[in-house]
């Protein structure tokens, strides 16, 4: 599979079974729940979310922004662990990106595991800085967060 192979699509309500179990494993205490999906997905006016499909269309991602004035906030990527290193997340987030400017941002933020060297150097390729950290925020407190800002260009 390459990313040649990935096609980005809006994310529907027929994701989640394909989605739920990957969320469980993949964000723990923090997964969301399928009502939480549901409502989320019911937003287009200000939250953007689409999935990566291979060629037969099983999930192999999923990401997702809030839109605010001039602001946008990338909240999930997740990737399905056998997908992985391919350039997934990195499609996911640009097409996010994309839809950020289009809709007039100019600004992107979103936190991130300190404990999660791969998502942190992503980001950081994708022009991402590091402005910040919120201790105890992810993990029931255990673990702190790196807050992330990119500008982006008109």
């Amino acid at each position: 599979m390459s990313a040649a192979t990935v096609h980005v699509v809006a994310m529907t309500d027929a994701h989640l079974d394909a989605l739920l179990p990957y969320e469980r494993e993949m964000f723990g205490t923090e997964a969301w729940s399928r009502a939480g999906y549901r409502s989320e997905l019911a937003d287009t006016r200000r939250r953007h979310y689409v999935a990566a499909e291979d060629v037969e269309r099983a999930l192999l991602g999923w990401v997702f922004f809030f839109f605010f004035w001039e602001t946008s906030e990338i909240f999930t990527v997740g990737v399905v662990p056998h997908a992985r290193r391919r350039g997934i997340a990195r499609a996911l987030v640009a097409d996010l990106l994309a839809e950020a400017r289009r809709r007039g941002a100019d600004e992107a933020f979103l936190e991130v595991r300190v404990d999660n060297p791969a998502a942190r150097t992503l980001y950081a390729t994708e022009g991402f800085a590091e402005i910040g950290v919120r201790r105890g925020y992810y993990d029931g407190g255990r673990v702190d967060a790196v807050t992330m800002r990119k500008e982006l260009a008109p």
